[in-house]
C-alpha cells in the first residue's frame, strides 16, 4: 500500500493525498495552526477510516452469512492524550445495523470477528486506544 502526500503552500496547511489506488484526498489544518479549515483534519481522516474499515467489515460478514443487511452506520468517537504525540486513548464506535429479519446475534458476532481479526485500522488503533462498541439493530 502506498500513499503520496503533497503540501500545497498556497493554502496554508493544506495537504492532497494521492492513495495507491489513484484517489485523492484534501486534508487541512485549523486555523491557529496555519490551516484555513477548508478540509478535514489528518486525525479527523485516521478515524473515518477506522468507522469504514470496521463497517466494511461488518457488512461482509452479515452477507456472506446470507443475512439481508440493507444498511451500517457508525458513530464513532475518540479522546486524544493531552501532549504530544496525541495519540487516540478512547475510541467508541456505536454501530447501527439495518436489515430484515436480522439476527441480534449476528451483528454482534460480527462487530465481535472486525474487532478481533479483520479489522486493520481498529485494532492498530487499539494499541494506544482503549476501543470499546455497542450496537443497535433496526428491522427495515
Amino acid at each position: 500500500m502506498e500513499c503520496k502526500i503533497h503540501w500545497v503552500p498556497a493554502s496554508g496547511m493544506a495537504m492532497v493525498a494521492e492513495t495507491g489506488s489513484g484517489h485523492l484526498l484534501t486534508m487541512d489544518g485549523a486555523p491557529d495552526g496555519g490551516g484555513r479549515n477548508l478540509a478535514p483534519r489528518p486525525m479527523e481522516t485516521l478515524l473515518a477510516g477506522a468507522g469504514g474499515c470496521t463497517a466494511y467489515d461488518v457488512v461482509l460478514i452479515l452477507k456472506r452469512g446470507r443475512h439481508e443487511v440493507t444498511g451500517c452506520d457508525v458513530q464513532l468517537k475518540a479522546e486524544r492524550a493531552a501532549a504530544d504525540p496525541k495519540v487516540f486513548t478512547k475510541l467508541h464506535l456505536h454501530f447501527v445495523v439495518t436489515g430484515r429479519n436480522l439476527p441480534e446475534a449476528a451483528v454482534a458476532r460480527a462487530i465481535e470477528l472486525s474487532h478481533e481479526k479483520y479489522c486493520s485500522a481498529t485494532i492498530m488503533l487499539g494499541k494506544t486506544a482503549e476501543v470499546s462498541t455497542s450496537h443497535e439493530v433496526v428491522n427495515g
